[in-house]
């Protein structure tokens, strides 16, 4: 994978560099932050002389950066724990660490089954230099102190993407929304947002190491908030613009918004800027009210399809993607077909869809029964997904006969013979070229589609 040319925090220096290189050996699960978090971990661990590797059987020391959101996402952690223990048995001295989300909310757990050596939270990464030294035998060292002001502002990531097209940026850490269902503010703490000169500065540092496109990241991007010592304040729209002002060949992308908090403001400055990418995801989880009462989500459906509406009268061609949850504690009938009535009025173009999984110590959790049978939710979510794929479908066949310019990722992955890339939009385009490369604008006319892809031709 391509590393940025421009920084120096490849250069080892004084302690590291008398113990020698090291090899250091990641596993990413769950969000785009988390990918975020794994480069911010290879930059601070590179001063203290380690080295990444791909090569689990390489390594001195393996970390995986974990994810809570669903149950499904912990039992696999716990799955790959045992592979890890297995490298350990071969090679006693390799050290066996869980970082992130997880770390944070099992703690204990981790400690108490003996398989891992050390347990860092989202917060605690640059003490993991320290951890990494004082772990010993039966000595397994954690920290998951939550802080209020680490934003890792400072630190310059080393990109793990494979391409060197599309950079990852991390504008605010933490979430205060605090949603019924929701384990993230237990697990990465309080929202707190990064000076926004830092954030432009790194933009500047990818653009000029040769990358096309960021993304800017946070759990509710639209409560961006920062105020200066002379009491300028910056808010998302305006970071999001300066971020756009950089250069016109800068695609610009951001996630997560809430619908409570999207503003005419937001909306208005994407119109203004080509280069930030017509794409909002925007989730809705339920299409009922009660149901939105009871997840704590604080708008309702009529605010959500007046947030759509005003995107679609500023930005016409924009698209829409969303999260939705089958089976939430005490869905009817009624709630699940006012979700497919919301999807439905909406048109979304992509959605992530998800059964319900109770996540311990959220309010849901200690508020409500998770009371909706295991066959409902399946089938509940099999409707949403049907429903989804029509409407992914549809979106794409409207595309039909029209050009994009996108950016070339590379090969496609079941064809060396064509090449892949995104419009503004977010819809992944393939279409026959072995000339260009990754990183290349290039205008493309759709020829026919699926639901997940539209297939073309150079225009």
């Amino acid at each position: 994978m391509k590393n940025a040319t421009f920084a120096p925090r490849f250069e080892i220096k004084g302690r590291a560099k008398d113990m020698g290189t090291k090899k250091l050996y990641i596993e990413t699960y769950g969000c785009q932050m988390n990918v975020n978090d794994t480069e911010v971990i290879f930059s601070i661990l590179a001063d203290e002389g380690y080295e990444r590797t791909e090569n689990m059987d390489q390594a001195d020391v393996i970390l995986a950066n974990t994810c809570s959101v669903r149950d499904n996402a912990e039992q696999r952690i716990w799955g790959r724990i045992d592979v890890f223990r297995q490298q350990k048995k071969a090679r006693p001295d390799v050290v066996v660490g869980i970082v992130g989300c997880m770390a944070e909310r099992l703690k204990d757990a981790l400690l108490d089954s003996r398989k891992v050596d050390l347990v860092a939270g989202p917060d605690a990464y640059r003490t993991l230099p320290q951890l990494l030294r004082d772990v010993a035998p039966d000595r397994p060292q954690i920290n998951v102190l939550l802080s209020h002001e680490e934003t890792y502002g400072d630190i310059r990531p080393v990109r793990i993407d494979k391409n060197g097209v599309s950079a990852f940026i991390s504008i605010m850490r933490g979430c205060n929304n605090v949603c019924s269902y929701c384990v993230v503010p237990y697990t990465r703490g309080a929202e707190r947002s990064r000076d926004p000169k830092t954030i432009v500065r790194e933009a500047c540092e990818v653009f000029q190491a040769g990358y096309k496109e960021v993304t800017l990241l946070g759990q509710n991007v639209d409560s961006y908030y920062w105020k200066d010592a002379d009491d300028t304040v910056v808010d998302f729209a305006d970071l999001l613009e300066q971020v756009a002002l950089i250069s016109p060949q800068l695609r610009v992308r951001y996630s997560t918004s809430h619908p409570k908090d999207i503003s005419d403001k937001l909306i208005e400055t994407m119109g203004r800027h080509e280069n930030i990418c017509r794409s909002i995801h925007l989730p809705v989880q339920s299409g009922s009210d009660a149901m939105l009462v009871k997840m704590r989500r604080r708008y309702t459906r009529a605010w959500y399809l007046d947030r759509v509406a005003k995107i679609r009268s500023v930005m016409p061609d924009c698209a829409i993607s969303t999260d939705i949850i089958a089976g939430f504690c005490g869905e009817t009938e009624q709630d699940h077909q006012d979700t497919l009535s919301i999807m439905r009025e909406v048109g979304y173009d992509a959605a992530f869809m998800f059964q319900y999984s109770e996540r311990p110590g959220t309010l849901a959790a200690r508020n409500y029964p998770d009371d909706v049978p295991p066959e409902v939710k399946t089938r509940r979510l099999n409707e949403i997904i049907a429903l989804q794929n029509e409407l992914s479908f549809e979106s794409n066949r409207r595309d039909v006969g029209k050009v994009f310019r996108i950016l070339v990722e590379g090969p496609s992955k079941r064809n060396a013979a064509e090449l892949c890339g995104r419009n503004s939009a977010g819809k992944m385009c393939v279409f026959p070229d072995t000339e260009h490369r990754a990183g290349d604008y290039l205008d493309v006319r759709v020829l026919s589609c699926t639901s997940a892809t539209l297939i073309c031709q150079l225009a």
